[in-house]
């Protein structure tokens, strides 16, 4: 007999609506999943566009109604791509329904939301994961084993930095990212280094942040002479307390000219240290400190590193972007399979919101901000 086939649902089309229609077309093809991925439907918002996106991206069919899509009895998976504001009720119908969510991250606008959309999923009982899809690159898990087999010593410290030039220019116009809603730098692109400090490390227990607007005002519209003010981070520092003792740094800045990627990070340890940046993804830095021989050695990725060997037989030649988002559909269907739960969960999600928020108050407050 088959596998059984799982109806999938997506809400969006835009940048990573497209990511994700890619991943669950691919990874049937890549990894033995328990169920077989059918695009059954794509909502967007309007019929028209949906019918045209569904076409493009190989659905069987388009609507303009998501709450259609959400309680079609065929849809098993519902992937949110759709604007943050919009995360909360989506989600919250699907879990109404028992549907699996697929959410990209933000989970929400505010921690408090995301906090009831996480206790309604544990509820309900229903399978959740969050796109923060840099955390299934083979490096930073191979990162995490190192440091949690002690070859490094004990950990002393952290600094990590999420930086990208996108916004670096004052006639960049407003959009959803510079909504209140949209939370500025450290919500849109710092939620990915505090995400992966905390896979990396553990628990954060206390931040002090410094919130900075570069740009008072930005284009209403590509080109346009009218300005509107910017009330959102184009840039945010932050120091931080661990739980387990180990301090740090983050950095969220989307007006870093000259970056066009850079999640970085450096770990210091008593025994050595590791780097990263995903600007040279398959790639991790590990300093051993030998006497004579110091300096950083280059780890390549490649099949001894899982699951790089599904997509390639031979290292060196590199997963990309895409490639993360195909590993994450695979994790998400072994979970609403019956197979090991994926992460982030919405729990985990929310976590990482309630730190983005402690980061704002800290920036506002001028102090220390416990979790």
């Amino acid at each position: 007999m088959g596998k059984p086939e799982i109806g999938i649902g997506l809400i969006g089309s835009g940048f990573m609506g497209r990511c994700h229609a890619n991943a669950f077309r691919s990874v049937s093809g890549l990894f033995d999943v328990a169920g077989e991925p059918q695009l059954r439907m794509l909502a967007d918002a309007s019929p028209a566009l949906a019918s045209a996106a569904a076409e493009a991206l190989g659905f069987a069919q388009g609507t303009g109604d998501w709450k259609a899509l959400i309680n079609d009895p065929a849809i098993d998976i519902v992937s949110i791509t759709a604007p943050n504001v919009l995360h909360a009720p989506m989600a919250f119908e699907a879990i109404k329904a028992g549907k699996t969510v697929y959410c990209e991250k933000p989970l929400s606008t505010t921690a408090a939301i995301a906090l009831e959309m996480t206790e309604a999923a544990e509820a309900a009982g229903v399978v959740t994961l969050v796109g923060f899809n840099f955390l299934r690159n083979p490096m930073i898990r191979l990162a995490r084993d190192i440091i949690g087999s002690g070859e490094i010593g004990e950990i002393t410290g952290f600094r990590g930095r999420h930086a990208e030039n996108y916004m670096a220019s004052p006639d960049a116009p407003h959009s959803f990212r510079t909504d209140p809603q949209g939370g500025g730098a450290l919500a849109d692109i710092g939620s990915h280094i505090i995400s992966m400090a905390r896979f990396l490390l553990g628990p954060i227990s206390e931040v002090q942040g410094d919130c900075r607007t570069l740009y008072p005002t930005r284009p209403v519209s590509q080109g346009s002479a009218e300005r509107k003010p910017v009330v959102v981070d184009d840039m945010t520092h932050a120091l931080v307390h661990f739980e387990s003792g180990v301090t740090g740094s983050f950095e969220a800045n989307w007006a870093a000219t000259g970056r066009t990627m850079d999640l970085s990070w450096e770990i210091t340890g008593t025994k050595g240290a590791l780097a990263f940046s995903q600007e040279s993804m398959n790639e991790l830095l590990q300093y051993k400190g030998m006497p004579g021989r110091s300096g950083f050695t280059r780890i390549e990725a490649g099949p001894d590193h899982p699951p790089y060997g599904q997509f390639c037989p031979a290292p060196g030649h590199h997963l990309g972007f895409n490639d993360l988002k195909v590993i994450e559909v695979a994790e998400l269907i072994a979970a609403h399979c019956g197979g090991p739960k994926a992460g982030p969960d919405f729990r985990e999600a929310y976590e990482v919101q309630r730190t983005v928020e402690a980061i704002q108050t800290s920036s506002e407050a001028r102090a220390w901000v416990p979790l």
